[in-house]
């Protein structure tokens, strides 16, 4: 089953005994635990005596099964959550293999597992197939509608450019959009319900947005001495040199995603979609991505991941990423 007919059933009540969830996105993991727990227990009150969360490599396949068999206390379901599911080695898996078979049905047994499973791991065979649900995080073009959907969810309404300049600024981190998310929603006051621009830039702050902004539009176009100059005004004002690195790895995924689309032959204007940012950006980034040799989006891609290791080593940061922008604008 996939990730959004599993939400529908479980919001109309209809809950299996068992499940796997899987996937590499524990934002998108936690909130799927978080929604099949209020549709079983509406009142909070509920949770301490009918909820159970284990760690699967900690207790084994024999505890899990041994909570999976308690009655409820009160009411009529237990929700037994089992962390790192995928953890359990087939070879130690037979117990919980035997109880999917023949599940307690007043226990939901949520197994979750932080990785999208392969076919031939045991839990993909011992678990029923319309009981598997994938949890795969949304792509690069998905995000500013994920994030506009999770406003609705919330009551709110977050316009379409506003969604755009967070994934602009927060990138694809989900714990991160749903942070900058609930943020510009306290910026417009506690009767306001729509989140545009200016809510944005309250959360973010004009100066660092306007360096950002420059930065990227270096980077696209080359630049180095600005893109150098505006680096240090970031790292001068605090920025987190971890922060300015995730973006800088973004721009080349973009640049990376861009430079493939052209390749493939597809149309610019679905090249412009899929990188999610504003048109005059992305045809700047469609531009930058034709001039690209068919190896450099690779090699800068690796570039990246090697400066992060660098500054993971405690290497100096500005060295580091003054570095890394030299090669993206030599490249």
């Amino acid at each position: 089953m996939d990730h959004a007919s599993f939400l529908k059933a479980v919001e109309r009540g209809q809950v299996p005994p068992v499940a796997l969830l899987h996937g590499p996105e524990p934002f998108l993991l936690e909130d799927t635990v978080a929604l099949v727990t209020r549709a079983l227990f509406p009142d909070p009150v509920e949770l301490d005596l009918q909820r159970e969360t284990l760690d699967a490599k900690e207790v084994g396949a024999d505890a899990i099964v041994g909570a999976a068999l308690l009655l409820p206390w009160t009411g009529s379901r237990r929700l037994v959550v089992v962390k790192g599911a995928d953890g359990i080695a087939a070879r130690q898996a037979e117990p919980l293999a035997a109880y999917i078979r023949s599940p307690n049905p007043s226990t939901v047994l949520l197994l979750v597992a932080p990785q999208l499973l392969g076919p031939s791991h045991w839990l993909m065979n011992a678990v029923p197939g319309p009981q598997i649900v994938p949890v795969p995080p949304p792509a690069a073009g998905q995000l500013v509608g994920w994030l506009r959907g999770r406003a609705r969810s919330e009551g709110f309404e977050l316009a379409e450019d506003a969604a755009q300049l967070l994934v602009e600024l927060s990138g694809s981190d989900l714990t991160q959009l749903r942070g900058e998310l609930d943020k510009a929603a306290l910026a417009g006051g506690p009767d306001n319900r729509r989140i545009g621009i200016a809510e944005v830039r309250a959360v973010v702050g004009e100066h660092r947005l306007r360096h950002i902004f420059d930065l990227t539009r270096a980077l696209t176009a080359r630049d180095r001495s600005t893109a150098l100059s505006v680096l240090e005004m970031l790292l001068s004002s605090g920025e987190d040199p971890f922060g300015l690195l995730g973006m800088l790895g973004r721009e080349v995924r973009a640049m990376w995603q861009a430079a493939d689309g052209l390749r493939r032959g597809r149309r610019e204007d679905e090249i412009a979609r899929s990188l999610g940012r504003p048109p005059g950006a992305a045809a700047a980034m469609i531009d930058r991505a034709r001039a690209m040799a068919p190896e450099a989006g690779a090699r800068l891609l690796a570039r990246c991941w090697e400066a992060e290791r660098r500054l993971k080593l405690s290497g100096p940061g500005r060295a580091e990423l003054s570095l890394l922008i030299a090669d993206l604008c030599e490249s």
